[in-house]
C-alpha cells in the first residue's frame, strides 16, 4: 500500500502499519503491556509503567536504536512492536531486534506482516545488510515467527542474555539482504511457473 506525504506510518501492508513510538503512546502500550503479562512471561518484560516507558521512549532515541510500533489499520489499535537494537554502521551494517505481540493481536498474523514491514525498512531506508535475532529455545511461538519471515539458524549460545533473574541459553537466528533477495526471487519464479502451467491447462482445455 503507497505512502502519502501526510502519512504517520513508515510502511504499510494489508493489515499493518509500522510506525515510531511517541509519548502520546504511553497509556495504551503501558495498558497492553499489562493486560498481555500471561503470554509475554518468562520471556518479556516490555514497559508497563508511566515511568518505565518514558525511559524506554528515551533509550529508542539514541543513535543505535530504531523502534516501531505495529498498529493495525482499521482502528490505529496497536497490535505489537519491535525494536532494532546495537545497530553497527562501517563493515557491519547489523542489528538485533526485539519484538512483541499483544494479547488481543496474538494468533492473527500481524505480527508476521508487521515483520515483514521492518524487514524492508531496515534493508532499505536504514540501509542495514543483516538483523539477528537471539531467542531461548523454549519461546517456540518466537522461533516460528522468526523461521517464516526467512530466518536461518546460525548457533546456540549458553548463558547468552540475563532475563528474569539469571543468565539464558539462546539461539542465534539471523537474515541478510541477500535472503531476502533470494526469497523474493524465488517467488516470483514460482509465480511465473503457475501462470504458465495455468495458462497451458487452459489450452488443453480448449
Amino acid at each position: 500500500m503507497p505512502m502519502t506525504s501526510t502519512d504517520r506510518y513508515l510502511a504499510r501492508g494489508p493489515r499493518v502499519g509500522i510506525r515510531r513510538f511517541t509519548a502520546d503512546d504511553r497509556q495504551e502500550f503501558t495498558a497492553l503491556v499489562r493486560q498481555s503479562l500471561d503470554l509475554h512471561r518468562p520471556w518479556l518484560f516490555p514497559p508497563g509503567t508511566d515511568a518505565a516507558y518514558d525511559g524506554y521512549l528515551a533509550r529508542l532515541q539514541e543513535p543505535l536504536r530504531e523502534g516501531f510500533l505495529i498498529c493495525e489499520h482499521d482502528s490505529g489499535r496497536i497490535a505489537g512492536y519491535l525494536t532494532v537494537n546495537n545497530i553497527v554502521h562501517g563493515a557491519f551494517l547489523s542489528g538485533a531486534i526485539g519484538y512483541g505481540v499483544f494479547a488481543h493481536a496474538a494468533g492473527r498474523g500481524l505480527m508476521s506482516e508487521g515483520l515483514r514491514l521492518v524487514r524492508r525498512y531496515a534493508f532499505g531506508p536504514l540501509g542495514l545488510h543483516r538483523l539477528e535475532a537471539n531467542i531461548q529455545p523454549s519461546n517456540e511461538q518466537s522461533i516460528r515467527l522468526v523461521e517464516r519471515a526467512g530466518f536461518r539458524l546460525e548457533g546456540f549460545s549458553p548463558d547468552f542474555l540475563f532475563v528474569d533473574g539469571a543468565w539464558r541459553d539462546h539461539e542465534r537466528w539471523a537474515l541478510t539482504r541477500e535472503m531476502v533477495q533470494k526469497d523474493e526471487e524465488d517467488q516470483t519464479d514460482q509465480e511465473g511457473d503457475r501462470a504458465d502451467r495455468g495458462a497451458r491447462r487452459g489450452g488443453e482445455a480448449e
